[in-house]
This record gives C-alpha cells, sequence and structure tokens, in this order.
C-alpha cells in the first residue's frame, strides 16, 4: 500500500476503495490527486486542504483579508498566469523567499516557472480557491489606474471618434487599444473599485467636469476633467447605460455590467440636465466583493445571540431599519449566507440584486412588467419556501401580504427605512396594518448605522483636542475612560485617503419585541412610549452601541455624533 494512500485512511474518513477510484481517476484524467478529491466530492476543499498540508509539511490559512500583495509579483507577472494557476504572492520572508498562496499544492509546475519569473524561490501556502481569486483581482485593480495617463491621451480629434457599439459585457483589464474617452471612463470605474467608492459623480462646471467619489459614506473631490471632453464621456456613459445619447433635456436612467477578470460588476447610471450639462451619478455595484457573516459585521456578543437565535425561528417577522446606505441589506445577506442550506427553500425579491447568493433563488423586481414586491411576494407564497426576503416594504400591500406570510409559517425578512428600532411598529401601524398582525407577527426589528472605522495602518493614541472634548461632552464620556486618557485616532496615509479612517462597520439597536412591546402595539402606544420602556428593560440604542465602539477603538466620537440622535431620557 502507498504511503499516501495509508496516510488518507488513517486521517480522513474515505474508504480504501474510493481512495483507490481517486487514484485511477488521477492516472485516466492527468489531473493531481488534490484536485481529483475536491472535484468528484471525495473530499471538500478545507478537508482535502487540510490534510495535503499536513501530509506535505507546508502551512495552510483560511483566509487573506487585509493582505498586501508584494509590488515585485503584481509588476513582473502577467494576471493570466496568476489566474490560470491560481498563484499570488502573500508575503516577502526575511530570507529572500517569497510566500505564495495556492490551491493546488500537487501542481509543481506553474510554482517552478513562477520561481523563474520572479528570479527568487517561492514557498507554498495553502488557501481556498475563492479567497485567491479574491487577492488577484484586488491586487491587479492597482496596477489598472491610470486616469491621468487617460485624460493626456485626450485631443478634439479623439473626442469626435466614439464608439459607438459596446460589447454586452466588457472586461475593464482590457485598456490596450481602447480610444481614449473609453479608457478614460474604464481608468475611472478602475480607480473606484481601488478606492472602494461606492458611487460616482460627474458634476459639469462652466470650466470643467469635476469627477467626485463617495468613499465610505464621504464624497470627495478626485480629477477635474477638461471641459472639452465633457459630451463625449456623457455620451460614452450613456452608449454603456443603453440610454438616448441624443436626449439631454430628460433625466434618464441605465445600468451596465462590466467585468473585471472573473469577476462583474453592475453600475447603475442616473443623468439629470442642469445648468452647466448633464450630471451623471454612477452607483458601483461590485459583486466580486466579499458577502459577510453575521459575526463580521460589528454584532458584539450579546446583540449577535440575541440576532442569531431570531434568525433561526421557522416563523414570523425580521425588520432591519435605517436610512438609505446604512447596510441594511448586508445584515439580510449575511443572515441568509448563515441560513441557507440543502433542508431550506429560501427566496428573495430585490431591487438591485446587489450580490449573488449561493443556494438562494434571487428574484429582480420589474415595476415596467408589473413584477412588484407585492406581486413578487404572492407570487413566493405558491413556491412552497420556508424563508423569504423582501428587499423593502414601502406600502400597505406589500407589508400586508408579508405580515400574512410570517403569520402562515414562513420567516420572512425585510427592511424599511424608520429612523429607529420604536418608530418601525408604529410606522407599520400609520401604513395601516392592524395592531393585532403587528404584535403576534413580529419578532425583532434591528436598527442600524454605518460608521467609519479608524485606520487601521496610521492608527494611534493621542492627546484629545478641545474639539474632542467637547464631542465627549455630548456623548457623556470621560476622558478617564479612556486608557492613557488618549483617543484612538488615524493620522492619515495614502492607504485611508488621508482622512484617519478606513473601512466601515455597523452600529446596532436590536430591539426583540417582548410582552410589553406587544401590548404597547395594540394600545397605540407613540414610538416614544415604546422606545422608553425597551430601554429600562436593557435596549442597547444606537448612541449606546456606538460609545462602545468609541471605548474599544473603532471608531471616534465625531462619527458617533454625525449619524445617530440624541437618546431618550
Amino acid at each position: 500500500m502507498s504511503r499516501i494512500k495509508q496516510s488518507l485512511i488513517d486521517q480522513t474518513n474515505l474508504t480504501s476503495e474510493r481512495i483507490d477510484d481517486a487514484l485511477r481517476l488521477e492516472r485516466e484524467t492527468g489531473s493531481t490527486l488534490d484536485q481529483v478529491l475536491i472535484s468528484r466530492g471525495f473530499l471538500s476543499e478545507p478537508d482535502a486542504h487540510a490534510f495535503f498540508a499536513s501530509y506535505l509539511g507546508i502551512d495552510r490559512r483560511a483566509e487573506l483579508s487585509g493582505i498586501s500583495v508584494p509590488g515585485d509579483f503584481i509588476m513582473k507577472v502577467p494576471v493570466q498566469f496568476a489566474r490560470t494557476h491560481n498563484l499570488i504572492a502573500i508575503r516577502e520572508l526575511d530570507d529572500g523567499r517569497i510566500e505564495v498562496a495556492t490551491c493546488n499544492p500537487l501542481d509543481v509546475q506553474p510554482m517552478d516557472d513562477l520561481a523563474a519569473l520572479l528570479g527568487v524561490e517561492v514557498e507554498p501556502v495553502l488557501c481556498p480557491k475563492l479567497e485567491i481569486t479574491g487577492l488577484i483581482n484586488r491586487a491587479y485593480r492597482h496596477k489598472a489606474d491610470g486616469v491621468d495617463e487617460a485624460l493626456g491621451d485626450i485631443s478634439e480629434q479623439d473626442i469626435m471618434g466614439l464608439a459607438a457599439e459596446v460589447e454586452q459585457s466588457e472586461d475593464l483589464l482590457d485598456v490596450a487599444n481602447k480610444a481614449p474617452i473609453i479608457k478614460l471612463v474604464n481608468m475611472l470605474l478602475f480607480q473606484s473599485l481601488k478606492l472602494r467608492a461606492s458611487d460616482i459623480h460627474l458634476q459639469p462646471y462652466p470650466d470643467r467636469l469635476q469627477v467626485r467619489m463617495r468613499i465610505d459614506g464621504i464624497l470627495y473631490d478626485m480629477e477635474a476633467i477638461p471641459k472639452r471632453a465633457q459630451e463625449a464621456i456623457t455620451s460614452r456613459i450613456k452608449v454603456m447605460g443603453k440610454m438616448d445619447i441624443a436626449e439631454r433635456r430628460l433625466p434618464q436612467d441605465g445600468r451596465a455590467s462590466i467585468r473585471i477578470g472573473d469577476g462583474d460588476v453592475d453600475v447603475r447610471i442616473s443623468t439629470i440636465p442642469v445648468n452647466n450639462g448633464e450630471r451623471i451619478v454612477m452607483r458601483i455595484l461590485d459583486k466580486t466583493a466579499k458577502v459577510y457573516r453575521l459575526n463580521e459585521i460589528g454584532l458584539d456578543e450579546d446583540n449577535l445571540k440575541i440576532v442569531r437565535r431570531y434568525f433561526s425561528y421557522s416563523h414570523g417577522m425580521i425588520f432591519v431599519t435605517g436610512p438609505t446606505g446604512s447596510g441594511k441589506t448586508t445584515t439580510l445577506y449575511a443572515a441568509l449566507t448563515e441560513m441557507s442550506s440543502s433542508e431550506k427553500n429560501v427566496l428573495t425579491i430585490e431591487d438591485p440584486i446587489e450580490y449573488n447568493l449561493d443556494g438562494v433563488s434571487q428574484v429582480q423586481v420589474n415595476a415596467k412588467k408589473g413584477l412588484t414586491f407585492a406581486s413578487g411576494l404572492r407570487s413566493f407564497l405558491r413556491q412552497d419556501p420556508d424563508i423569504m426576503m423582501v428587499g423593502e416594504v414601502r406600502d400597505h400591500e406589500t407589508a400586508d401580504i408579508a405580515i400574512r406570510a410570517a403569520l402562515t409559517g414562513h420567516l420572512v425578512l425585510s427592511t424599511v427605512h424608520t429612523n429607529d428600532a420604536a418608530s418601525t411598529v408604529t410606522r407599520l401601524l400609520d401604513i395601516g396594518i392592524e395592531p393585532y398582525l403587528v404584535s403576534s407577527s413580529l419578532l425583532v426589528v434591528i436598527a442600524q448605522r454605518l460608521v467609519r472605522t479608524v485606520c487601521h495602518v496610521c492608527r494611534q493614541p493621542s492627546d484629545p483636542t478641545q474639539e474632542d472634548l467637547y464631542w465627549l461632552e455630548d456623548l457623556n464620556l470621560e476622558l478617564s475612560q479612556f486608557k492613557d486618557e488618549k483617543i484612538m485616532k488615524g493620522t492619515g496615509c495614502d492607504d485611508c485617503f488621508h482622512s484617519g479612517f478606513q473601512g466601515r462597520t455597523a452600529i446596532y439597536e436590536v430591539m426583540p419585541i417582548d410582552e410589553e412591546i406587544q401590548k404597547a402595539v395594540v394600545e397605540h402606544s407613540s414610538a416614544t412610549d415604546i422606545k422608553r420602556g425597551a430601554i429600562e428593560r436593557g435596549l442597547r440604542t444606537l448612541r449606546m452601541d456606538g460609545i462602545q465602539k468609541i471605548l474599544q477603538g473603532v471608531t471616534t466620537p465625531e462619527e458617533i455624533l454625525r449619524v445617530t440622535q440624541l437618546d431618550i431620557t
């Protein structure tokens, strides 16, 4: 018996017969043994990697978030090579070798080729394929940045030569041989992805077209494009969005799908006529972005236990509330990712579908064809669902169907636009839902806001300024509550756009619907009374949760004051 076969028998639950099958397939197909074990379902990827890491004596990593790929790798290794062989450098070792993430530990030829390309020895580290693909896409986006270079290529002749035909889904990594205007628009999209921007604004002025990007919820001025390029850029974006380039006096909406390597990015385009031309906003939906789990979105231990308990119920209504852009959909996706299984039928109706979830049937709202939240939800009830998610409850009809579905044995998740958890209860009553239906169907309401987090690169404890002291006073915080009486702040660096902040997390107000609230609903109590009673029984408000994150050094007092209101006393 071969050594590897004996090791597989000792360390995995595979039988001798199945291992023989795998070894036979290895010989017949030419694939390596690890590829056969994973592709044929003999072992899951984590189990196969755990075995081969032990057998070959190499390191293993479960994720690659926060990794900065060495610049030498990006300069010397073509993106096609990295993608074809699923290889990406993750760090330089002290002795000059480079650690390289791979998901195929037995495929040694590409590793030898990579060592020749780099001119140094490489050390393999086993990682999941999905993590490697994501890091490759993130790393090579930086290489593709060149907005200034595209701006320099624009001439009067180029502006008139705008291409009229666009492929269904263009790969933005292919920027060679593109007309300068097309290249410029592609580069703007690239830069937005590199900077994690959610929106690109093109605002016309008398002398220029100003590019602005919303990063972590804040708008920043970027490049100013020469006025002579404005018409051509506007037309190019309209062509991408399949809009009417001749219509300049009416608002228009469009959408485009662009490809970045293996991943798709949806772009929602909106134009309105203003006094200096047409103003354009492009909303970026990066489908290659990571879908988070509930323990990664800012819920502390107590709130996480409460939320997980209610998301495991078999029936009832759960609302996530907050203003536009507060991360409500991300929270619901995190819940669906944990709930989705082969034993449950999960259906969602969304506008738009922001990320594709494995094992979940997702429906896109299409008002022109009559597919609304209400009609889609009504159809769902004939699909034998276990869990349903409605993108948003906006009217009486949608709310009524959702709540009746929750009462007839389905778990229904949705979002609503209210200021806090208590206001959600009274909003349902305001749009005409009977109090007895609200009190008997509602399980929990989760209110949330997004706050910027202190940059992990330039963060350091700092002495508070006079302004910081005023903010602390507003939050009823004492300087003595902080370690060494210093506040964690970012000094500003290239990584955080010199803002001191990088990334966002959420603050939460999780309000279970207990007997007291049910009674208050039936008695038509106000949102203020419901919230005051809940606080007395232990509800932690958005501001209270935010204060905890200030004390932990996650965010700053100014951020919490920016997104929260004064608590009821």
